[in-house]
């Protein structure tokens, strides 16, 4: 993988109101009164049982090498609107605190606290955009991601969405967030090269048109690439001449005694599902029965299970666009709320009211844990306070906070805290992973953990989020404190 030595310094990645607060702070309170911040999501994307997060990587790299240059405290003097003294702390800067997070992978739910900040007042405030850009965006499309591999039953999903990404930046990281949710490679060059992703590609309609004939241009890039022989055939015709010109080239190679390793052809116009099927036929009767089919063109999920649900015949996806901008719901909506704020010694807990019920706060530092029935299917997840008792292999009372007035219990179950500490002081103590284990991580709890019935696109089933007794009577003390 490259080394990311030319890293581009984005301390200046935020918004205004975080350095007009932080100025603030600053200049009337202490600015190290310990604050905790959580960050969760309130909605899953296209209506789905759950997400995927992603980004945590790249929010850990920001943090611990948060600092501002010269030129970015020459820019803020010239906005008149900071004290010099705040200046002169700006140029100074270091994140001291500390950051808890779910391991990146995890398939996670709305309302529960993904990632906390614990930190100065002014460190963990100026934080906050960073961290929404990354985990919005990478999330997202991770999700989108894993749907579409779904969608796909087994069959290869490639990220194809570069030119068609928001930014250079949104198709690299876009990339890594597609195979944290399940596809096999991408076609971005610059994200193979930086985290490790398997990359592939064969042709555009362009190197069929440069060539007079469609077969003269097959004859070309099968000389050049035996084993990775896969043909456009949509050009001009595919079934009158595409697939008959990949035919002909295929056998070309066979009598020439070429075995290729990867071989086929790729449609990426007009109606799929029935040139799939009678390419699929072509190809057969021609005596190449392990030619692939590979399409591409606008896929989704929902063409993708159009399009077999029809009797499609096909053994790859290349996603583009609806995938690497999660087209049909591009919004991931993570929030950054302050939950507690340090007085006398004590994190005392903090709660945002709202006339919409989603939008009230679960105030506090707290516990999230996911809880597990005798045969390891994940029932629910449990949010406690911090450091509370909590053991679901004996009978232990839970409260529903949607049906608070049903009496439930937990029993025989196991229980898995989900956040871990991630940055101590300032200072990196989570270990660096792979891309490639943290997708085998979202697959491990798709396959062994994670309800089916959550999982598919129509109606899930909702997952639950629940609290313990002590948990849930604080919360309600505090909203009828302010009431």
């Amino acid at each position: 993988m490259k080394a990311n030595k030319e890293a581009a310094n984005i301390a200046m990645m935020m918004d205004l109101y975080e350095l007009t607060m932080a100025n603030g702070y600053f200049l009337q309170e202490n600015k190290d009164t310990k604050v905790a911040f959580d960050v969760f999501y309130r909605k899953n994307p296209d209506g789905g049982g759950f997400a995927v997060f992603a980004g945590l990587e790249q929010i850990v790299d920001y943090i611990v090498n948060l600092h501002f240059d010269e030129e970015d405290i020459e820019y803020l003097r010239g906005l008149n609107l900071f004290e010099e003294a705040f200046l002169q702390y700006l140029a100074d800067f270091r994140f001291h605190g500390d950051v808890y997070a779910f391991p990146e992978g995890t398939v996670m739910y709305p309302g529960e606290p993904v990632i906390t900040v614990v930190a100065g007042l002014v460190e963990a405030q100026i934080i906050e955009t960073e961290i929404l850009a990354q985990i919005n965006h990478q999330s997202l499309i991770a999700s989108k991601a894993r749907r579409i591999v779904r969608a796909a039953g087994g069959r290869a999903v490639s990220d194809f969405g570069a030119r068609r990404a928001h930014n250079n930046d949104a198709a690299v990281y876009g990339a890594r967030a597609c195979y944290i949710g399940g596809v096999n490679g991408t076609a971005t060059v610059l994200a193979g090269q930086k985290f490790g992703i398997p990359v592939g590609g064969t042709m555009a309609h362009s190197w069929v048109m440069f060539y007079e004939d469609e077969l003269t241009a097959f004859r070309k890039f099968a000389e050049i690439y035996p084993d990775n022989c896969v043909l456009l055939v949509d050009t001009y015709d595919v079934l009158d001449e595409g697939i008959p010109h990949a035919i002909q080239v295929f056998q070309e190679m066979r009598d020439k005694g070429i075995q290729s390793k990867y071989y086929g052809i790729r449609i990426d116009s007009g109606d799929l599902a029935y040139l799939t099927k009678k390419s699929r036929k072509l190809l057969d009767d021609a005596g190449f029965p392990d030619a692939k089919i590979v399409i591409s063109n606008s896929l989704d999920e929902f063409t993708i299970t159009s399009i077999l649900t029809q009797g499609g015949e096909v053994n790859s996806f290349g996603v583009g666009e609806r995938m690497i901008t999660s087209r049909s719901e591009p919004v991931f909506g993570a929030v950054y709320k302050l939950c507690a704020v340090e007085k006398d010694g004590v994190m005392e807990p903090r709660i945002k009211i709202s006339e919409t019920v989603e939008k009230i706060t679960n105030p506090g530092l707290k516990d999230v844990y996911r809880i597990y029935d005798e045969n390891g299917q994940a029932i629910a997840d449990l949010i406690a306070k911090a450091g509370e008792q909590v053991d679901v292999t004996k009978r232990m009372r839970f409260v529903d906070p949607e049906r608070p007035w049903k009496v439930r219990h937990f029993e025989n179950c196991t229980q898995k805290k989900l956040q871990e500490k991630v940055i101590e002081g300032g200072k990196r103590v989570m270990p660096y992973r792979e891309v490639t284990e943290i997708a085998a991580y979202v697959k491990q709890q798709l396959a062994t953990e994670i309800w089916q019935e959550e999982q598919r696109f129509e109606n899930p089933h909702k997952h639950y989020l629940d609290m313990t007794p002590k948990y849930y009577e604080m919360k309600m003390q505090m909203i009828d404190d302010i009431r």
